[in-house]
């Protein structure tokens, strides 16, 4: 296997220029970085298009059995060319170009008693990936991104969630076409709101229903907390008035997850 040892050598360009969303949204493609994110990614079937390695920054002794079930290009870089495809401060080797998915709110499988979350314009990539990974960790039945203001595919997404953006079924969708859908199905929307005077304990999860999330600046829009049946708030002790959003979420989940078991 020859060695990318140029800067200028296109398929580095085109790792680089998918950075930006401008060019995620145009190619249909989006960045993968990190074993775990990789093995993730390809054990629930994305679609590898080009795979980066660099074996000198291999941090244990599986990536060739994750490499070869890669069915995608794969092309051995230089170390320098590989810091100029990674965006981490200690990168590991692996990097890839996959094809993005988009799932359409009526291709999800609906459980018999479904369990969802709507994640209303959050801002930060960081905080999407964390509530993506808390998702994952109570097995909802799906993420509902509502009204993006950052895109699922955006490389702090990919990293924040550990790859769990691949193993829940996760779309994007406009607020009226997600409240017809959630209207359609009979699924309850709890609004977290920190205005609200019902205490989120008090609420009853063990139905069908969908748990709504906002930004932490603005919280929710208030088409959403029209539409929602419930808001419950968490208490605040202290001095803050409100948690980080992705902590926030969490709470709520492994409090539907209790209610439930």
């Amino acid at each position: 296997m020859d060695t990318l040892t140029s800067l200028q050598n296109p398929k580095v360009k085109q790792v680089v220029s998918l950075k930006d969303r401008r060019d995620r949204d145009q190619t249909g493609l989006f960045i993968i970085e990190g074993y775990r994110e990789l093995k993730r990614a390809v054990d629930s079937g994305v679609a590898i298009k080009t795979l980066f390695i660099c074996p000198e920054l291999f941090l244990g002794s599986n990536e060739n059995a994750l490499i070869d079930q890669v069915a995608g290009e794969v092309l051995e870089c230089s170390p320098p060319v590989f810091q100029k495809l990674s965006y981490r401060d200690r990168p590991d080797g692996l990097v890839a170009i996959a094809h993005q998915k988009k799932l359409r709110l009526d291709e999800i499988h609906m459980a018999a008693n479904p369990f969802f979350v709507i994640a209303e314009s959050i801002e930060k990539p960081g905080n999407l990936g964390t509530i993506l990974r808390s998702c994952d960790a109570v097995k909802v039945d799906g993420v509902i991104v509502c009204d993006r203001c950052t895109d699922i595919y955006n490389p702090n997404v990919v990293r924040a969630s550990v790859g769990t953006l691949f193993t829940i079924p996760v779309v994007e969708a406009e607020g009226e076409e997600m409240l017809q859908w959630l209207k359609k199905h009979q699924i309850k929307i709890v609004a977290a709101t920190p205005a609200a005077k019902m205490d989120y304990t008090e609420a009853d999860f063990t139905g069908p229903v969908a748990i709504a999330v906002g930004t932490e600046q603005l919280g929710l829009s208030q088409r959403l907390l029209e539409a929602a049946e419930i808001q419950v708030s968490i208490p605040m002790m202290g001095v803050a008035d409100s948690l980080n959003v992705a902590s926030a979420t969490t709470i709520l989940l492994y409090e539907v997850l209790r209610q439930r078991r």
